[in-house]
C-alpha cells in the first residue's frame, strides 16, 4: 500500500477544501441552528461530482476510487458534519448498492440521476425496535402479482425528509429470519408512502432525519434490488462501505476541532503567555495530532482495500471504531483548550463535539464494530 496520495487525489483534496471553505463553511452554523437541509449546497456539490464519487462515469458518477471518496467526506465534514453526512449517505448507502446489485434498467432509473445529484436518495434499514439487530425487521412486504404491499415504519432515516427515493429493507418471509429480508426502492409520491416526524437530535441537525411510514404501499417487483431474500446481504455489504464514510466523517470533524484548538491556543493569553506555551496544552495537542493521523490512515487503508476488490469488512470496522471514538476524544480536548469559550455556541468546537458523538452510533455502534472485529479475529485464529 502506497500511503502517498496520487496527483489526482492531491488535486481533488485541494479543490474540495476550497469548495468546503467557500460554499459549505459559511452556512454550517446557520443550518445547525435551524435544521435547514442544505439543498443549494448539495446541488453545488453535485456539479463537482461529489454525489456519485466512486460511481462509473457511464452511470452518472465521477469515476473516482474509494480513497477519493474518503478524502471528500473528510474535507466536507471538517467544516460541516451535516453536509458530510448527507453526501456520505448519497454515495455509499444509496448509490453504491444500486450500482453493485441493480440491473442495468434499474441503474438507468435509480442510479444515474442520483449519482449526478439531480435526485436525492436515502437508506431505510433502522426501525423503532430494530437497530443493531437489523435482522429483526417488523416492516413487512407481501407479494401480490407484480407488486409488493409494504406496511411498517422506519426510523432515523438520514436524508429521509429530502429524498426522492428510499432503499427500503423489508421482511418478505419472516419465518426465514435474515434470509427473508428483501431490498426495494420506493419512490417519493408512491401511494401509501409518507414521511413522518423529523428527529430532534444532539448534532448533525440539518440531515432531514425522519421516520418513513408505509401503509398498504404498493411497490413494483421491478423495484426489487437483488433477489427476494437477499436484502440482508445487500444491507450488510453496503454498511461496510458506509463505515469507511463514517470513519472519514469522524476524522474530518476532529480535524476541524483540532485546527480551531491549535489556533486558539496560539492566540489566547494566560499568565502573560499564549496558552500554547504550557506543557498541559502541548500534550493535548500532541495526543490530538497523533490520534488524527492514525484515524486518517485507517480510513484510507480501508478505502484502499475496497478499491483492491478484496473483502474489507475488518478494515472498515476497525477504521470506523477507532475514528469515531477518536473524534469524541479530540473534540472533548478542543473544548477543554478553549475553556469556557469552548462551551459557547459562538465557537465551532461545541458543534464539533455534538456532531462527533453520533459517529459512534450510526452505521453500527462501537459495540457492534467490536463484535464484527472480534468474530473475524477469532475466525482467523
Amino acid at each position: 500500500m502506497n500511503l502517498d496520495l496520487t496527483e489526482e487525489q492531491q488535486l481533488l483534496l485541494r479543490s474540495v477544501r476550497e469548495f468546503a471553505e467557500a460554499e459549505v463553511k459559511p452556512h454550517a452554523k446557520e443550518i445547525d441552528e435551524t435544521g435547514r437541509f442544505p439543498l443549494d449546497t448539495f446541488k453545488k456539490a453535485a456539479e463537482l461530482g461529489l454525489t456519485g464519487i466512486a460511481v462509473p462515469e457511464n452511470y452518472g458518477g465521477a469515476g473516482m476510487d474509494h480513497v477519493s471518496y474518503a478524502i471528500v467526506i473528510e474535507e466536507i465534514s471538517r467544516v460541516c458534519a451535516s453536509t458530510g453526512t448527507i453526501l456520505s449517505v448519497q454515495n455509499s448507502l444509496y448509490c453504491d448498492p444500486i450500482y453493485r446489485f441493480g440491473t442495468d434498467e434499474q441503474k438507468q432509473k435509480f442510479l444515474i440521476p442520483y449519482a449526478r445529484g439531480e435526485k436525492i436518495g436515502c437508506y431505510a434499514l433502522t426501525e423503532p425496535q430494530a437497530g443493531s439487530n437489523a435482522a429483526a425487521l417488523a416492516t413487512k412486504a407481501v407479494r401480490k402479482g407484480d407488486a409488493y404491499v409494504v406496511n411498517g415504519t422506519k426510523a432515523w432515516i438520514t436524508n429521509g425528509g429530502a429524498a426522492d427515493a428510499a432503499l427500503v429493507y423489508v421482511n418478505t418471509q419472516p419465518e426465514k429470519g435474515e434470509k427473508g429480508i428483501t431490498a426495494l426502492v420506493v419512490e417519493k409520491g408512491t401511494r401509501g408512502f409518507a414521511v413522518g416526524k423529523e428527529e430532534k437530535k444532539l448534532g448533525v441537525h440539518a440531515t432531514a432525519c425522519t421516520e418513513l411510514s408505509f401503509s398498504d404501499c404498493e411497490v413494483p417487483v421491478a423495484n426489487r434490488i437483488g433477489n427476494e431474500g437477499e436484502g440482508y446481504k445487500v444491507a450488510l455489504s453496503t454498511l461496510d462501505g458506509g463505515r469507511i464514510g463514517i470513519a472519514a466523517q469522524a476524522t474530518g470533524i476532529a480535524q476541524g476541532a483540532f485546527e480551531a484548538a491549535l489556533s486558539y491556543a496560539q492566540q489566547r493569553q494566560a499568565f502573560g503567555h499564549p496558552i500554547a506555551d504550557f506543557q498541559a496544552i502541548q500534550f493535548m495537542l500532541a495526543d490530538m495530532a497523533t490520534e488524527l493521523d492514525a484515524a486518517r490512515l485507517l480510513a484510507r487503508r480501508a478505502a484502499w482495500k475496497q478499491d483492491s476488490g478484496a473483502r474489507f469488512t475488518m478494515e472498515a470496522s476497525i477504521a470506523k471504531l477507532f475514528a469515531s471514538e477518536m473524534s469524541t476524544r479530540v473534540t472533548h480536548k478542543a473544548i477543554q483548550i478553549h475553556g469556557g469559550y469552548g462551551y459557547s455556541r459562538e465557537y465551532p468546537v461545541e458543534r464539533n463535539y455534538r456532531d462527533a458523538r453520533i459517529t459512534e452510533i450510526y452505521e453500527g455502534t462501537s459495540e457492534i464494530q467490536r463484535l464484527v472485529i472480534s468474530s473475524l479475529v477469532l475466525k482467523a485464529s
